[in-house]
């Protein structure tokens, strides 16, 4: 008798996409009309969610890729969904809208911009472009940038562009001194945009709903073209992004928000948490969904994250589960400074990477250096753990540490290809016209400068005046300039113009190679201290210029630029480098490590001491805390120090209080407290008894609160000739208590 084999029947193109989904996650991908709210607790899966959404719109319900916006909030995070539909979608997945917000806008801008006014040509000013800008309008308003901060002036501004205030708006909200300087120092500052065809990034959103509300017919044909448009990380949209995305869906309606008010950390960059907590206000018909079940941490570490945030009121009530079980317990240790603390950490890694078993009961070589993260309220706090990871021999990589695409020299080439694309970049221009020396000296810089000014013009124009005799006046013009000085302008001019004129008959790397050469600047560079390591960054940033050579000629060094201009520090991390994290905890954002040591959890720091009277901000600091907890999926520890050096905190005189927000967290999650070990050597040994004896002595003030936070004492750890990876030996300083069984919490 022949036995048949059964076969399954082919699997429908709803159910390849919905496998494996749990139920919320289910009605999420499938809740495809009308307005909806996601609430996505940390871990819970939300990108696959949305990725899963969007190809169950497209196989399942037909909508064709095109026709389909999903924002996000970095680069990196729009291209992690874009690779995880490839698999979904196949080619398809190309004709998909998928990319930050700014970004978002920027395209759209690009394409429309004309119609209010943008030359297409623009220019987006980062950060230093942008203070560079308001420092100039400051001192051609004559106003003192010790009495009036440029860096103030700036948020001023950019508070007011997200809130969609132009000037005249502004104007009216004004009630103070201050106020008004903000408002004058924003006019000029919108002239010298206009005079250097630039935006900065808050024009983008801006001027993105003003060329929607002035221009109808523009309006709809996105509104037309985007039959759903789904946001992520709605929680840190500001005002001027909730209002881009309202305009697009109001002609269908179908919006899509996925956030967590829990993690709402961005107040400071102008986020707005009332959006994601007033949206079924906007939206009475809106269906809410809650991502309960988290596939990222221990239910310990859970536990933890939901006591510690239940204080807020700010948010919508929702409980985190998990499959993954108990987990060990949470460790919270206290070094009598900011040393000591680090010398802990340290100890920690290297046991922990010696030897260690996975909580949910796989075994494994211990975790890599690239599984472990060290995070902080403020920068200032990495020097004393950089410090010890070159004395003990462990490699670390810094987020947030000087990007590529900001080093001087990357810079001064993008200066230059700027000023090519866009010849009234009067900062571009700033940066180098004088780089290589050409001897233009600072006098003939400042009557350029006045000259564009009272001309109405750039200061590029005023250049090509000198060489072409255009209709500007030319005895204004060249009466300021010394015929050497007129010599060296005019020869800038020709550099810069002649390199444009043959720009459409050059590909973009040709268009860098003749930058290099024709300027001098790579010899220059060559001649510098460094300079072969940083002429090595120029051959990198020239290499990431590959990736545009098949757009035309003209559109590559546009495309080029926008892109470098949009580039967020998260997005050059390096992805699980053999290397250790320091990170912020507002750059930790979305990332996920096993191991996770928060440092620094004392009052003033965490919370920071300018939220502690301000109920408010004291929220946001909690949420901070809440997701400095979530980003751990197995072991977590909470450090803090008796004292720490640094200004800002105790400055060393007076003993520091633990964090309100380890009293958040109940006993019965942490590790019961251990005796100091004794440390091997002699040097070890003195630090360790001058920190234990200067912990007996302390005032009675310093014991406030201690005993309701258990806490180890923190060991020295050996230090090791090898600086590569071999750590010497070392003894655990975790709890002797033995970790709870994994188990399983039950479905509900």
């Amino acid at each position: 008798m022949v036995s048949r084999k059964h076969t399954s029947p082919p699997q429908s193109p709803a159910d390849r996409i919905l496998d494996g989904l749990n139920d919320n996650q289910r009605e999420a991908v499938t809740a495809i009309d009308g307005p909806l709210l996601i609430i996505a607790g940390p871990g819970s899966g939300k990108t696959r969610v949305i990725t899963h959404r969007i190809a169950y719109l497209v196989r399942v319900v037909g909508i064709t890729p095109y026709r389909i916006a999903a924002v996000t909030f970095t680069n990196k995070a729009a291209r992690e969904m874009r690779q995880r539909l490839v698999p979904l979608l196949g080619q398809a997945a190309e004709q998909l809208t998928a990319s930050t917000f700014h970004a978002f806008c920027a395209n759209v801008l690009r394409r429309e911009g004309e119609r209010i006014g943008l030359d297409r040509d623009f220019v987006i000013y980062d950060d230093a472009d942008q203070m560079a800008l308001v420092k100039r309008a400051l001192t051609e308003l004559e106003l003192d940038p010790k009495r009036f901060p440029p860096r103030s002036v700036l948020s001023g501004i950019s508070a007011a562009k997200s809130e969609l205030l132009g000037v005249e708006g502004l104007a009216h909200r004004s009630g103070s001194y201050w106020d008004e300087i903000v408002v004058r120092a924003y006019e000029r500052y919108e002239d010298l945009l206009r005079q250097c065809s630039a935006v900065d990034f808050d024009d983008l959103l801006l001027k993105t709903y003003q060329l929607f509300e002035r221009v109808p017919d523009v309006a709809q044909k996105y509104q037309e073209r985007y039959v759903h448009f789904m946001i992520d990380e709605f929680q840190d949209t500001n005002v001027a992004q909730y209002a881009i995305a309202r305009q697009l869906a109001r002609h269908h309606l179908n919006i899509c928000v996925v956030g967590d008010p829990d993690q709402s950390i961005y107040t400071w960059r102008n986020a707005d948490i009332r959006n994601i907590l007033s949206f079924q206000d906007d939206y009475p018909n809106a269906k809410l969904i809650a991502l309960e079940e988290n596939y990222r941490s221990t239910q310990t570490i859970l536990d933890a994250a939901r006591s510690l945030i239940a204080s807020n009121t700010q948010r919508v009530e929702k409980d985190l589960w998990t499959r993954n079980g108990e987990g060990v317990p949470i460790v919270i240790a206290e070094g009598y400074n900011e040393e000591e603390e680090a010398q802990f950490v340290i100890r920690e890694i290297q046991t922990l990477t010696r030897n260690h078993e996975s909580v949910v009961g796989r075994k494994k070589s211990g975790p890599s250096l690239g599984d472990i993260a060290v995070m902080y309220r403020v920068n200032a706090q990495s020097r004393a753990l950089e410090e010890a990871c070159l004395r003990y021999g462990v490699p670390y990589q810094v987020v947030g540490g000087m990007k590529f695409y900001q080093r001087q020299e990357v810079k001064d080439v993008i200066a230059y290809l700027r000023l090519i694309a866009n010849p009234d970049d009067d900062v571009s221009l700033a940066r180098v016209i004088n780089l290589p020396t050409r001897g233009i000296g600072q006098r003939t810089l400042d009557h350029l400068a006045r000259t564009a000014r009272d001309a109405g013009t750039s200061q590029f124009a005023i250049i090509k005046s000198l060489s072409d005799g255009s209709a500007l006046d030319q005895d204004a013009v060249i009466s300021p300039f010394t015929a050497r000085a007129k010599t060296a302008l005019i020869g800038f001019g020709n550099l810069i113009g002649s390199v444009a004129e043959e720009r459409e008959n050059l590909d973009l790397l040709d268009i860098i190679d003749a930058v290099l050469e024709r300027s001098g600047y790579q010899r220059w560079l060559l001649d510098q201290e460094r300079g072969e390591e940083r002429m090595e960054n120029i051959q990198e940033f020239r290499a990431s210029a590959r990736d545009y050579l098949h757009l035309g000629r003209t559109e590559s060094l546009t495309a080029f630029l926008e892109s470098v201009s949009l580039v967020a520090d998260v997005d050059s991390m390096e992805d699980r480098a053999d290397a250790i994290t320091l990170i912020t905890l507002h750059q930790a954002k979305g990332l996920e490590f096993p191991v996770v040591f928060m440092v620094g959890m004392e009052e003033g720091l965490l919370p920071h001491s300018r939220s502690v009277d301000d109920p408010t901000q004291l929220e946001e600091e909690r949420r901070l805390c809440y997701v400095g907890v979530t980003r751990a999926r197995e072991r977590l520890y909470l450090l803090r120090a008796f004292r720490r050096g640094f200004r800002g905190m105790s400055g060393g005189s007076e003993p520091g209080t633990p964090s309100r927000f380890l009293l958040d967290i109940p006993q019965e999650l942490l590790a019961a407290p251990t005796q100091p070990k004794r440390p091997s050597t002699r040097s070890q040994r003195s630090s360790v008894s001058r920190a234990g004896a200067d912990s007996d002595s302390r005032p009675e003030s310093a014991g406030k609160r201690q005993d309701a936070v258990r806490r180890t004492r923190l060991p020295t750890p050996p230090r090791s000739d090898n600086r590569e990876r071999s750590f010497g030996t070392a003894r655990s300083v975790r709890s002797t208590r033995a970790p709870n069984v994994p188990g399983q919490r039950p479905m509900r």
